[in-house]
């Protein structure tokens, strides 16, 4: 059993999701679009798969990895990962983790369990909030305070049990006061028993985000989270220090399970923060969950997608929720996936994602778009 190739399948998509000059998304017009998939081919089966990966770094993985066993994981993350020092613009951690996701995806076919199973297995499904998109300045979107918690109300009728906001950031206005009008309409719309967080404006003075953290403290919203430059960690443990929500981090800053250590030996948060495309794979994530663990402190996982759901579903203590979405009133986010015959993260009638029972990480493709709809 040996690695002969990793493949990275590109195929076209009509999208409606857009970015803004600061990199953040919107819905917008349809517009064609290229999507991918990392496959980590075996010789002999089974394969392995991932939603997401980059040309240049799979082929530049083949030339390492070619003949190596993948079952034998960490080696393989280890080996990635130091040569990343000299290969930075192509072994991202995002790139890294797709190829370490394909490897666990390869491990519970050839066991015959679904990976979270491997990592532990814990829990079967996992209770999901709804996380809006970034703030717009559409009156029928996000474009007010009223409009944030009239789409709150719409995603408790769907069965969302809580809900983490995305206000405006650059280039809309970001000021705090506007922030705070927001979560305290959110707030009077939903009522005291649904959790709400939020999640602002990465770039605010400490200032700034002490008044934004008292104002959340005092409406009772279980975590605020990135308020700053996470480079500064000096910044958020005097934040911590200074209000009564939660925060919540690192969530994207540079340096997998040893910048989140010292997060953790200085206090900077409340709440940790892991994303398995964030600290390149389910590898180092499921270390991270462990440090945190070490430390008694909670930990959050960052963003959606299979990997991400089968880390949760073996975390024993929180990870509490999966996050969905990121949601817009105007943007269909179940229908934004055709290559795929079903969702990655159903939401159920109890407001929760069950984690995908069949051997790996579950990915139910359809390969017959994906084939009519291929990019040589």
């Amino acid at each position: 059993m040996e690695i002969s190739d990793i493949e990275t399948i590109r195929f076209t998509y009509r999208s409606t999701k857009v970015r803004d000059e600061k990199g953040h998304s919107h819905p917008g017009d349809p517009y064609e679009k290229t999507g991918s998939i990392t496959r980590v081919v075996v010789d002999g089966g089974p394969d392995g798969y991932c939603t997401g990966g980059d040309v240049r770094a799979n082929d530049l993985a083949a030339r390492y990895l070619t003949g190596t066993d993948p079952l034998e994981r960490e080696q393989i993350w280890q080996q990635l990962n130091r040569s990343q020092r000299l290969h930075k613009g192509t072994f991202s951690d995002s790139n890294v983790s797709r190829i370490d996701s394909a490897l666990w995806d390869v491990a519970g076919k050839e066991f015959g369990v679904p990976v979270y199973r491997l990592l532990g297995g814990h829990r079967e499904k996992i209770p999901a909030y709804g996380s809006t998109m970034v703030g717009d300045d559409d009156p029928d979107g996000l474009g007010t305070p009223e409009a944030y918690a009239e789409f709150a109300s719409d995603l408790l009728d769907e069965g969302y049990r809580a809900i983490k906001l995305h206000t405006w950031m650059p280039p809309y206005d970001a000021d705090p006061e506007r922030v705070i009008e927001a979560c305290r309409t959110v707030r009077a719309e939903v009522g005291p028993d649904v959790d709400l967080m939020l999640d602002s404006h990465h770039y605010y003075s400490r200032t700034e985000a002490k008044r934004i953290g008292q104002a959340l403290s005092d409406l009772d919203f279980k975590w605020f989270e990135e308020p700053m430059d996470e480079h500064s960690i000096s910044s958020y443990e005097w934040l911590t220090n200074e209000v009564d929500v939660s925060i919540v981090g690192p969530e994207t800053a540079a340096g997998q399970m040893y910048t989140r250590a010292e997060w953790l030996k200085r206090g900077a948060s409340d709440i940790s923060r892991v994303g398995v495309g964030d600290v390149g794979g389910l590898t180092p994530a499921l270390k991270t969950v462990h440090l945190c663990q070490s430390f008694n402190v909670a930990c959050e996982v960052h963003g959606g997608n299979a990997p991400n759901l089968h880390l949760l579903g073996a975390m024993a203590t929180p990870g509490e929720y999966y996050e969905r979405g990121l949601l817009h009133p105007n943007y269909d986010y179940d229908g934004a996936t055709p290559w795929l015959s079903n969702p990655v993260d159903p939401l159920d009638d109890d407001g929760c994602v069950p984690v995908p029972q069949s051997p790996g990480l579950g990915y139910s493709f359809d390969w017959d778009y994906i084939e009519e709809h291929r990019v040589d």
